[in-house]
């Protein structure tokens, strides 16, 4: 299974590069969570090293066990240095559906980088997955995450309920749903 996805740059903006998290990527991982909006939105709470270590674990244990495979984001311009994480979440591996989330760094918003890497993963599962039963992604929000609901109409994730109750703030999610082929 490929753990590496390459976008290709636009006329506007650099490519990216999606790969596997690592051990020297902790500083990041632990500056992205202190940053309080991202704490506002994310349902994991990375409080210092230890939690940053923790974090990667989580990460490193989904892909050994097949159900979670989740990808830093970086420009695709030698830096190497993490802007977002994107993930698919599939703990039913012969079911037809899995879910995606993402988030980007404070440095990394409204540059698109969250469109380019969620579009990129949704196509990395549909051609990767589609083959063992992959049909649908789904894509949770809390109600009042506007930046993320138009991320997810903007990459054909159209919003298909409302889920009363759910979410950090408990006002309720969102729920996207792409279905392979880009529909609805």
């Amino acid at each position: 299974m490929t753990a590496e996805i390459r976008v290709a740059p636009t006329d506007a903006r650099a490519g990216l590069l999606l790969r596997r998290w690592r051990p020297d990527d902790l500083d990041v991982v632990v500056a992205a969570y202190t940053d309080p909006q991202q704490r506002q939105w994310t349902r994991f709470t990375v409080d210092g090293t230890a939690g940053g270590l923790e974090w990667l674990g989580v990460q490193e244990r989904g892909w050994a066990a097949g159900d979670r495979m989740s990808f830093a984001v970086c420009e695709d311009d030698g830096s190497d240095v993490p802007l977002g994480h994107v993930v698919l979440k599939r703990p039913d591996r012969t079911g037809g559906s899995a879910e995606v989330g993402y988030w980007t760094t404070a440095a990394a918003r409204g540059r698109g980088i969250a469109s380019r890497a969620l579009s990129a993963i949704t196509e990395w599962a549909f051609t990767t997955y589609g083959d063992d039963g992959l049909r649908r992604l789904e894509l949770r929000h809390d109600v009042g995450n506007e930046a993320s609901c138009r991320v997810a109409e903007k990459n054909g994730f159209p919003f298909r309920e409302l889920v009363a109750g759910a979410g950090e703030l408990g006002e309720g999610e969102h729920l996207h749903v792409r279905e392979a082929g880009g529909g609805s």
